[in-house]
């Protein structure tokens, strides 16, 4: 009987496949955004490299260089968030009545959506500003 009510089509079987399809396009939105931040962040220190190679050149800490890369990465992670955060709330006031077991404006789900989509875009920003660490000044003022 149990497996009638937990597997059936009025059952949970439709609750458990929606969840898990919802869970999947979340994965594949944060691999996107990753994949995002990683590519315009790579640009960026593609375009610039002839400045970090001056940097460099004239005498720049290497130690300071990624966080300089990193910080233009915060900058666009930052505004994302406001932006996603002011949409979140407008949607979650909308669909409030399909959540089920947290409000729409629940700040712990807000807190930590945050600090997760922080996490992996200081953890996109981290690859091209190391690389932009091993900029040989020659190269980069020869760089065209």
């Amino acid at each position: 009987m149990t497996e009638v009510v937990s597997n059936g089509a009025n059952g949970l079987l439709l609750f458990n496949l929606g969840a898990e399809l919802t869970a999947a396009l979340g994965l594949l939105g944060l691999t996107l955004a990753v994949v995002g931040i990683y590519g315009v962040m790579a640009y960026a220190v593609g375009e610039r490299t002839q400045e970090i190679g001056v940097r460099v050149a004239l005498g720049a800490q290497r130690k300071n260089i990624p966080w300089m890369i990193s910080r233009q990465g915060l900058a666009i992670v930052g505004v994302g968030l406001a932006l996603g955060l002011l949409i979140a709330v407008g949607v979650g006031r909308v669909v409030g009545e399909f959540l089920v077991g947290v409000g729409p404006t629940d700040p712990l789900t807000y807190i930590s959506v945050s600090l997760l989509l922080s996490f992996v875009a200081l953890a996109a920003c981290y690859i091209p500003a190391r690389r932009a660490t091993r900029v040989d000044p020659l190269v980069a003022l020869s760089y065209e």
